[in-house]
């Protein structure tokens, strides 16, 4: 196996990022003795580059109290020099040997492991492979907590991934009229996002037309969007590693009363939730605040899944904002609010936006109208 030690960051930027990098490892690494173990085997790609900054596809980080080992392979050799400023080990084969090796070396016993994020092969192969006095310890959710609260830094990642998604947004609605099929405008908005800097969609994106849009998570298809309905639009992207996510309607032709008033609803019911957003406050009450409107107007049973989540360098993250959660927001957590009404054979509502939760309430990263887009 070969090693390379951690490399010398000459631009301001990148201190500052090797800096930030080592803060975390340094967390992770002063609360390992409370939970009695002697290193962390994190192996979860996100998980490893908020801790590293790597982001190649073969990695597991090793942390002990004194130091961090980043494991990877001779095909990412330069970009871990690049990206991580901890200690690098480039194997020749398999990772887990020289994983091994340095668990051996360092006499730990206790190791924790995140066994929701491990796959069973690299489990198998660790623990068959283990000296006889050390053990593997699962250890759950430790680093995705540390990352719901977001560094400057990470906010102004997912600000620039925003205003990413929303320009590709205005560029694409222009472009859209009757015929047009839910798999075009899908395209044109991961084709757009992509020419304004991003890397990828942060999920596959939707387009829904029509009573399509009843089915929340709905998959683009080759059905062209016609003249008097709704089309559901739900996009993110993925810049410099941290997603977006945006909700947004439009009409193809005249909206009809009903589909005001579905409108209006939850308009009022995503401005409440968002009214509700203060550092403190739990997630179940932001979620109630969307849903009494919703039942205000007769619709709260068509409100079928949560106000919101977090998102980061996933497009999932904690916290979730529904009904029955019991987590607190904090100061510095980047989350989606978007209340959603569903009504078989009309189609759908949603609307959603970017939030940052603040000490007295947010700050909505999402520059979009909310207001519905009507076509022509």
């Amino acid at each position: 196996m070969r090693w390379r030690s951690a490399r010398k960051f000459s631009s301001g930027s990148s201190k500052v990022a090797a800096n930030e990098f080592e803060r975390r490892r340094q967390t992770v690494a002063a609360g390992l003795a409370e939970r009695k173990l002697d290193a962390l085997l994190v192996a979860f790609s996100p998980n490893l580059r908020y801790l590293t900054g790597f982001t190649g596809s073969n990695g597991n980080l090793l942390v002990l109290p004194d130091r961090a080992i980043l494991f990877t392979d001779p095909r990412y050799q330069i970009q871990a020099g690049q990206e991580a400023s901890c200690r690098i080990k480039i194997a020749k084969g398999p990772l887990v040997p020289d994983i091994v090796a340095a668990i051996e070396s360092s006499r730990l016993r206790r190791i924790g492991y995140e066994p929701g994020r491990m796959n069973c092969d690299l489990f198998e192969s660790l623990n068959a492979r283990l000296p006889m006095k050390a053990s593997l310890v699962a250890v759950s959710g430790w680093i995705e907590q540390l990352r719901t609260i977001k560094s400057a830094s990470e906010l102004e990642r997912i600000r620039r991934s925003v205003e990413t998604n929303s320009r590709a947004f205005e560029q694409t609605v222009k472009r859209v009229r009757p015929g047009m099929t839910e798999q075009d405008l899908a395209a044109e908005l991961e084709y757009r996002m992509r020419r304004l800097g991003a890397e990828k969609p942060s999920f596959e994106t939707i387009v829904a037309g029509g009573a399509r849009g009843a089915l929340p998570h709905a998959q683009p298809t080759a059905a062209p969007l016609r003249p008097g309905s709704l089309v559901v639009v739900d996009m993110g992207a993925f810049q410099d590693g941290y997603a977006s996510d945006m909700t947004r309607m439009l009409f193809l032709g005249s909206p009809t009363a009903k589909v005001k008033r579905t409108y209006q609803a939850v308009l009022e019911a995503q401005l409440a939730a968002i009214d509700a957003v203060r550092s403190g406050v739990s997630t179940s009450r932001v979620d109630g605040a969307a849903r009494r409107v919703l039942k205000g107007y007769g619709l709260d049973r068509a409100f079928v899944h949560s106000t919101g989540h977090g998102l980061g360098l996933e497009i999932h993250e904690s916290p979730r904002i529904g009904k029955r959660d019991q987590g607190r927001l904090e100061t510095g957590m980047a989350v989606t609010i978007e209340p959603g009404v569903y009504l078989q054979g009309f189609g759908g509502i949603r609307i959603e936006d970017t939030i940052v939760v603040t000490p007295a309430g947010c700050r909505i990263l999402t520059p979009t109208s909310k207001d519905l887009r009507v076509i022509g």
